[in-house]
């Protein structure tokens, strides 16, 4: 398997990890869990929820004996879902009652959750074996822990788990599936050898979805349908962990869309009027193609991918405007403009030059932060480098680098609640957004171009307001005589990109690689493996990106230090040995980062050079998972200290609205008092009615004659302006 190695640099000398002889259970539980995701198909979405709330068992069979810190479930009402608990005695052995709940706990849960996996009789072997290892009795299904049975507290808090999971609107019992999600394009069939001329979406601008012979996810399984749905466009329901009611709209595009942090619309298809680069749309996906044709192992340009020549760049200098994209991403050479770090801050000395060829760098960053190292999804790959970090032996395990050192298992169980809740947010956020803007992935986009023509120049054949914007050296028409003009001189005037050749030219993916050249547009694949492509969601906006800007801000926290140990992490590459579809990397090399910012920032470029997002799609995902980040690590330091008021959530179970449908008017009955701001929209996002009323009685009646029939969306507000209530209602 491979794993990462994080190195400590201390006066230039190269120390490699000591992973400790001894794990806390928190850890081992953990660890069998991300195996458990590494052989099921790869879902982010559903494998965040997966980590944040085996994250949160933990922490509360933790807590629930900690004499200051608070539980997030148990005892608690969270999400609108009641956790009862009366109690247990506090036990003679605190150390075994924790190490009970928790693996009762997680061996119930677990199973449950991964009962249909495709690796399911490996994943529940893994279960029960380190299950069986611990001495423990998986007959024992008692959930009365009023016997004082630490056990069967375990039981009983993974039953009210399941039970919490079948009503956080993330569709589990029906095995995750769509209830509304309908895509606005036919599918687009992705056979190597087999190609159309156009590729005639209703939409330009909205997510295809694409068919396959037969489709095999990032994880390696063969999926059951030969063209998979859109994955969780409803994502944005799922009750989260630190979004704030302020921040969400519900929005409709055929059926509610739960969006969370609204980054605004994406860029859209002009009808371009000549120079099609000036299109946004246009230049976000021409760069896309320009970037595939850095991926040639026999292109000897020769970068610096050291931490003193990438990385170290500050998010406040993030492009918001189109010129500024345009100045951040080079659209030529590739990447952004970072300039790395002078020094080393723990040796005090320079960051030793790498020279890699830029192909075998942008090539192993697509396949590396795709779905992790070893396939265990974005949120999963983020767990693995916490554990690695939490491993070296500069580590000092001081939440924010400040108090007391934790033992291995409150670190464990503190660091894994922070960035499980983080993973988690990102997903119910980002895939609410992807939702409802169902944005375009670069394949449909450039093939669509391309099948139209050309956008630049109105006096040159085959110009359409819709086609690709001519870049010489990679964006062309085909001219008579050119290698791909057919026989009959049938692609004349047809686009023709300088790219990845792909699939095509590969026949035997350990000896041989695609290389880069001129191909028909409509022939562009990303720098995936045939039976992929693209994941099966829209693109906008990346969850690569904010999960890893959000777990990069977790990681400075929780370490109270930008920097990984000793100021550097890497991954080591093996030369021919790391690639999946394609033979490479042409030499050995090493991932490096300084900070986990760098890192996340990385991940961000592999996924254009992967041919996956255009960079319309990076930067609002990064912000907004800088966000989340921060908000998860401050929400999850009220639990730890036992500080956390009442929350929103708990306000909102408080008040309600009636009667639905209603006529001429309708009421509010609350137990809040004083001012209240209720505001009507429409279901469009138009705000009908703004009321003010003073709350000094438990129920308020508005008059609502004037108001045509229709949905509605109700938001109320407080007096310090923080959301309490989001709700649909009917006028009929």
């Amino acid at each position: 398997m491979r794993k990462i190695t994080l190195v400590l640099l201390l006066l230039l000398t190269s120390y490699s990890v000591t992973v400790r002889a001894q794990h806390s259970v928190a850890r081992e539980w953990n660890d069998v869990l991300l195996d458990a995701i590494r052989i099921d198909f790869a879902r982010p979405t559903v494998h965040a929820r997966n980590l944040f709330h085996t994250s949160l068992v933990m922490y509360d069979a933790w807590a629930v004996f900690d004499s200051q810190a608070t539980t997030v479930f148990l005892g608690k009402t969270f999400g609108g879902y009641n956790c009862p608990f009366n109690g247990i005695a506090y036990p003679a052995d605190v150390n075994t009652a924790r190490h009970q709940i928790i693996s009762y706990a997680m061996y119930r849960l677990l199973n449950h959750r991964f009962s249909n996996s495709p690796g399911g009789i490996i994943t529940e072997q893994s279960f029960t074996d380190l299950f069986n290892s611990y001495g423990y009795d998986k007959n024992f299904t008692s959930t009365d822990y009023s016997t004082g049975d630490y056990r069967a507290l375990g039981n009983y808090l993974a039953s009210q788990m399941i039970a919490f999971g079948l009503q956080d609107n993330s569709n589990e019992q029906f095995g995750y599936a769509n209830s509304y999600y309908t895509p606005a394009n036919e599918p687009m069939i992705m056979l190597t050898n087999h190609y159309s001329d156009t590729n005639d979406m209703a939409d330009p601008n909205r997510w295809q979805p694409l068919a396959f012979d037969v489709f095999i996810d990032q994880s390696g399984n063969v999926f059951p349908q030969n063209t998979p749905a859109f994955l969780s466009p409803e994502w944005g329901q799922v009750t989260p962990f630190c979004l704030k009611n302020q921040d969400l709209q519900i929005l409709n595009d055929g059926f509610d869309c739960y969006v969370y942090n609204n980054p605004g619309a994406p860029a859209y298809i002009q009808n371009s009027n000549e120079n099609g680069i000036d299109d946004p749309y246009k230049w976000n996906f021409a760069l896309v193609a320009s970037w595939s044709s850095h991926l040639d192992p026999n292109d000897n340009t020769m970068i610096d991918i050291s931490p003193g020549a990438l990385g170290n760049f500050d998010i406040a200098n993030y492009p918001q405007t189109f010129a500024e994209y345009q100045a951040f991403y080079d659209f030529m050479d590739g990447g952004d403009p970072s300039t790395g770090r002078p020094l080393n801050p723990y040796t005090n000395q320079p960051y030793a030059p790498q020279l890699v060829k830029r192909s075998d760098y942008a090539r192993v960053l697509a396949e590396f932060w795709a779905d992790g190292p070893s396939s265990e999804t974005p949120p999963g790959h983020w767990f693995t480098i916490l554990n690695y970090v939490s491993d070296h032996p500069a580590t000092i395990k001081k939440l924010g680098g400040q108090g007391p050192t934790l033992s291995d298992l409150e670190w464990d169980v503190k660091t894994y609640l922070t960035l499980g809740g983080a993973v988690h947010d990102c997903a119910v956020n980002i895939w609410g957004i992807k939702g409802y803007y169902d944005y375009v992935r670069p394949v449909s986009a450039i093939r669509y171009m391309a099948g139209k023509g050309q956008s630049s120049n109105a006096s040159l054949p085959s110009y359409d307001p819709h086609g690709m914007p001519l870049i010489p050296g990679r964006i062309e028409l085909i001219q008579p005589g050119d290698p791909l003009a057919g026989p009959s001189n049938e692609n004349v005037n047809k686009i023709k990109i300088y790219t990845w050749k792909g699939p095509d030219d590969i026949t035997d993916p350990n000896t041989q690689f695609a290389g880069v050249g001129w191909i028909l547009g409509t022939h562009w694949w990303p720098y995936q493996r045939p039976t992929f492509v693209s994941p099966p969601f829209a693109g906008y906006l990346s969850g690569h990106s904010t999960f890893s800007r959000a777990a990069a801000e977790v990681m400075t926290m929780v370490t109270g230090d930008e920097f990984f140990p000793g100021g550097m992490g890497t991954f080591d590459i093996e030369q021919n040995n790391f690639l999946v579809f394609e033979q490479g990397p042409s030499q050995n090399m090493t991932l490096q980062w300084a900070t986990y910012r760098d890192a996340s920032d990385q991940t961000s470029l592999s996924r254009i050079w992967g041919g996956i997002h255009p960079p319309i799609d990076d930067i609002r995902g990064r912000i907004i998972g800088d966000k989340i980040g921060k908000d998860t690590y401050n929400l999850a330091l009220q639990y730890f200290n036992g500080t956390l008021s009442t929350s929103p959530e708990e306000t909102v179970l408080t008040t309600k609205l009636f009667p639905i449908p209603f006529t001429d008017q309708f009421n509010i009955t609350s137990d809040y008092n004083g001012l209240l701001n209720v505001e009507l929209y429409s279901i469009d996002g138009k705000l009908i009615l703004n009321r003010v009323v003073q709350k000094s009685n438990r129920t308020v009646t508005l008059d609502t004659k004037n108001i045509a029939s229709g949905f509605y969306f109700v938001k109320l507000r407080n007096a310090s302006n923080d959301v309490i209530l989001v709700k649909k209602v009917v006028k009929s």
